[in-house]
């Protein structure tokens, strides 16, 4: 009842639910004493294929009694439980409550578990077999549905590969941590009004496929190295991308969102691209967050601890 703007609806609401439970009630009573009209033999009068009368007999007892618990027991559900509008009930249960306490109580039992850990590094981690065993299964449960169960992503839908070394936000142990922890959103603006004509779009696409060594027109890579300057602002004057905004490496030759191919980067030219990496905090408890990020790093892709910024 929390999207309710006023107490109007929440009163609404208790008011009919309050009515309904007692006028089943009412009902009840009033039909119990109400006489009906009947001949001799208690039929109602009416007759059906010739010989089928409608008899005028009370309602079972045990259906009566067991009618009159219900309204009962929903009387007192209503008064411990929230129900009535945005009466939070006596027992003030909540299922966002529930959950946070199976949470607390799940989180509480695997504990020890987690502070075997507590003293390795995400590098040792990553050679531990009992961390890998657990982070194999937090990454099967959350990230697989993205990365797939083999961590090698998905493009064109621009789930990276966890496997190789482009890491846009830092490939270290310390960065995919931060990665996890925090999420990451990277945006690649729409350029074709900048950089010009569409001729001089598809002129920086061949000079972008030059960096990596990818087959293109090298008269228009000459002519696109001079439009590049509008890129470099975010992909470094050779295009190798800058870990601070998250730019990708584009002498790397590798593109998330499609092929190494003049078309596909023309199209990220023209209409830009957006990609978000959930934030896992909210989930995962820090020791759980320092084994997924082990895990994911003893994949093979990512940097050396040694290289960390």
């Amino acid at each position: 009842m929390s999207d309710f703007t006023n107490n109007f609806w929440s009163i609404y609401v208790a008011v009919i639910t309050t009515v309904g439970v007692l006028g089943c009630l009412v009902l009840l009573w009033i039909s119990g004493k109400t006489q009906a009209m009947t001949t001799k033999d208690n039929s109602t009068g009416h007759v059906w294929d010739g010989d089928l009368r409608e008899m005028n007999n009370p309602l079972p007892r045990w259906w009566v009694g067991l009618f009159i618990i219900t309204c009962l027991f929903g009387g007192v559900y209503l008064a411990l439980y929230p129900g009535l509008g945005s009466y939070d009930g006596a027992l003030k249960w909540s299922s966002h409550g529930q959950f946070d306490s199976e949470v607390a109580a799940g989180e509480a039992r695997e504990a020890p578990i987690y502070e075997a850990f507590a003293g390795k590094s995400i590098e040792d981690l990553s050679k531990d077999q009992g961390a890998m065993a657990i982070g194999d299964r937090l990454f099967m449960n959350n990230c697989s549905q993205c990365h797939g169960s083999d961590a090698r992503g998905a493009n064109p839908q621009g789930f990276p590969d966890l496997t190789d070394t482009q890491w846009n936000w830092g490939g270290t142990p310390d960065s995919i941590l931060t990665t996890i922890t925090q999420g990451r959103t990277g945006v690649m603006t729409p350029m074709a009004a900048a950089v010009g004509t569409p001729e001089d779009v598809r002129n920086v696409a061949n000079y972008v496929l030059s960096l990596s060594g990818k087959p293109a027109d090298p008269v228009r890579a000459k002519l696109g190295s001079e439009k590049f300057a509008l890129c470099a602002a975010c992909h470094g004057p050779e295009g190798k991308g800058m870990k601070e905004l998250g730019s990708a490496n584009l002498a790397a030759g590798i593109f998330v969102h499609g092929p190494a191919t003049e078309a596909h980067i023309i199209d990220q030219i023209n209409n830009g691209k957006t990609g978000v990496m959930p934030a896992w905090e909210g989930k995962f408890t820090p020791g759980q967050l320092r084994v997924l990020a082990a895990y994911v790093w003893g994949k093979g892709g990512g940097e050396p601890a040694a290289a960390a910024n």
